[in-house]
Order: structure tokens, then sequence, then C-alpha cells
């Protein structure tokens, strides 16, 4: 009974490693993908897409940058692509080891990079003068280490300009998430923005009431002039965003808890929201959600005159699956009648695709035409035959 028994144990370990050779032996198959694939890490890697960010640089190439999370990750590294074909394709252009969650954006001449050094690390800048292929290095308050000690979190968010400044919102990330303190930075315009001294800090703003986590907050300037701090919460409903409102000197904020907590379509996951003076309206793209569970699977367009009141304009993408299939954390530009977008994608790959659906496997590009012709019952991009991004 015994070497019967063995023998099982042998043969069940000879199956398990014959198994895995099979499975990672096959080839993914990525022609279901929508979009452009900027980048591809199949589950078994370890190693999860995050944090997805564009930019442009002045001779009209795309930058685009992601971050990877996982058990196999570290928890610090960005890889930067660009594309000269409008984002048709993509190349590898740097690797970054002590940047994540970050924003990618241009200012004067240079493209600049934005974040933390790890997960809850130090808050760190780099600027790049050659279109992203070499960059500073963050080792000090001269160089772009702006925090002398770590616990901050952010998003790719957006920055705002706004009274001769430039504006960007952190988390302090101490203890539990619905215990995390939003707080905003600005420096000027003409400041060096590697120099920690060029940076003015806000007071972090406690929201203990909420038992909610407020995050990944986008600084925006109002209609009325006035700069706001809008975040990401996760309170029941879910569709739900909070409102922060930053002091003209950037140094205190304050939130009305009768007023400032607004419907908002995707306001459970990570948004990027811009306004765009042709309609003079603010415009976003939002994961939209159904309570209890948050779900990444469709992803929509949404406008506001006011930053208060948002519609649903359409449905840019969407599958059936809410399990292993996503689009989220997305960051945008506007480009003349387009939308650019970039996404972190959980979705098919032909050898079982994502994790989970938070869990992404890709980052792809996507260009959303004559967004702002967009219908409520116009096709999702991945459901038109002809789709090209």
């Amino acid at each position: 009974m015994a070497s019967f028994l063995r023998s099982l144990k042998i043969i069940s370990f000879v199956l398990s490693i014959l198994l895995l050779a099979c499975s990672t032996s096959r080839t993914p198959d990525h022609s279901g993908v929508p979009g452009s694939i900027i980048n591809y890490s199949p589950a078994s890697s370890g190693h999860y897409i995050g944090s997805p960010s564009i930019a442009v640089l002045p001779d009209g190439r795309y930058v685009a940058s992601h971050d990877f999370f996982g058990p196999k990750s570290g928890f610090n590294r960005s890889l930067i692509f660009i594309s000269s074909d409008r984002g048709q394709s993509w190349e590898k252009q740097a690797e970054l080891v002590g940047q994540w969650w970050s924003t990618l954006f241009t200012h004067g001449n240079a493209l600049y990079i934005f974040g933390t050094s790890r997960e809850y690390g130090e808050i760190v800048i780099r600027r790049s003068t050659d279109g992203g292929l070499t960059w500073t290095r963050p080792v000090d308050g001269k160089t772009g280490l702006l925090t002398p000690r770590d616990g901050y979190h952010c998003a790719p968010v957006p920055l705002a300009l706004h009274q001769g400044r430039i504006w960007r919102a952190f988390e302090v990330s101490k203890g539990e998430r619905p215990d995390w303190e939003a707080m905003v930075l600005s420096a000027p315009v003409d400041a060096d923005l590697l120099l920690r001294d060029s940076w003015r800090f806000s007071q972090s703003f406690p929201h203990p009431w909420s038992k909610s986590q407020w995050i990944e907050g986008n600084v925006v300037v109002t209609p009325n002039n006035d700069l706001v701090n809008i975040l990401r919460t996760n309170r029941a409903g879910y569709d739900k965003a909070a409102i922060i409102h930053v002091s003209p000197d950037g140094k205190t904020l304050s939130h009305d808890r009768e007023k400032d907590i607004i419907d908002f379509p995707g306001g459970g996951v990570k948004f990027t929201i811009r306004f765009d003076s042709k309609t003079n309206l603010y415009w976003t793209l939002g994961c939209r959600q159904d309570n209890p569970r948050a779900q990444r699977n469709t992803l929509v367009l949404t406008s506001s005159p006011d930053l208060l009141k948002w519609d649903v304009r359409s449905t840019i993408l969407h599958h059936s699956d809410q399990e292993k299939h996503a689009f989220q954390y997305v960051d945008w530009l506007f480009e003349n009648d387009d939308m650019i977008i970039v996404s972190r994608t959980a979705y098919d790959d032909g050898i079982g695709g994502a994790h989970n659906y938070h869990d992404a496997n890709y980052m792809t590009f996507h260009r959303l035409k004559k967004f702002r012709e967009r219908k409520v019952d116009d096709a999702p991009l991945n459901r038109i035959p002809d789709y090209t991004p």
C-alpha cells in the first residue's frame, strides 16, 4: 500500500510538471485586445501593470509610462515608452527604479515624471530633456527628492496651472486607508521644479467622519476661478466623489460635509478631469460602477459644466465579464477633436488572461475620435468592426 501511494505521488508530481511546462510554453494571443498594445505582462510573471500616464512632446511624439505592482514587482519601477506614429506602435525608451504612481507631463521645454519613489515612498520628480531617454535622479532636495521622509500616496493625476503656479494632489498614507489625509503641492511656474524649496505643501486634510478612502485627487480650476481637489471616494453607492477646496495661497484645505460629496460616474476608481475650452465643459473617463461591488469593465465618457453635475455621454469601452476584464486608471489628453487614452487593461491573452480584473496584464492605447460628438447609443470602441486607434 505504501509503495502504491508513493507511485501516485510520483505520478502526480510528474503530471504537475508537465502541466506547468505546457502552460508556460503556450504562445500568447493578443489579437482580441482592443487598441494598440503598449506593453504586456502575463499573469504568471507576478508583475501587474499599473499607473498608466501619457504626454505629448513638442515634436508631436507620444510618451507613455506605467509601473508594476504584484508579488514579484518590488513596487518601485516604472517604464517609459515612445510612439512616433500617433499611438499605432510603441517602443520602450527607459526604465526608472525608484519611480512609482507617477504622472508624465511637459512643462517649458522639458518632460517630467512626478510621483513617489515606491509604494508609500517619498515624493519625487524627475526631468528629461531628450524626450524621455535619460532622466535626472532624485537623490536630495536639489535634484527632485521633495520630501525628507516617506509615507505618501498618489496616482497619475493631472497637474493644474493657476495663478502663476503649478499644482498637484497627494495623500499622506499613514494608518488605514480611511485615515489617509489629502494634501496639495504647488510651485511657481517659472521655478526649478526639482528644488524642494520651490514647492509649497498645504496642510493635510483628515476626514474621519467619512469612513472612506479619499484618494487620487484631481486639482481643478472651477468656473469661478477657484481651486478644488476632487477625489475618488469609496463610500456607499460607489459613484461618488469628494470635493476639497484649496485656499488661494495653497496652504489651507476645507470641505463642506453637506454639499461636497457629489454624484460622479466612476467615482470609486481613479479618474482624470480636464477642461475643454471649445465646449466650456469639464470631461472625464470613468469606470461606472454598480452597488454593491465595484466594476471596471465599463468605461464611460462624462462631462460637466460646473464640476458638480456630471452627465454620461457615451460608453467608450465595455466587456460583459467583470471578473477578469477591465479598462481602468485611464489617463488621457485632448488632441484637436480627439481624446488620446492610455488604459491599465485586463484582457484575454490566450494563456488564461489577467490574474483578475484588478491585476492588469496590458497597457493599451486608444483614440476616441470626435469625442464631443459621441452619443449615448454609440457603440463602444471595441464593438466597432473597423476601429483603429
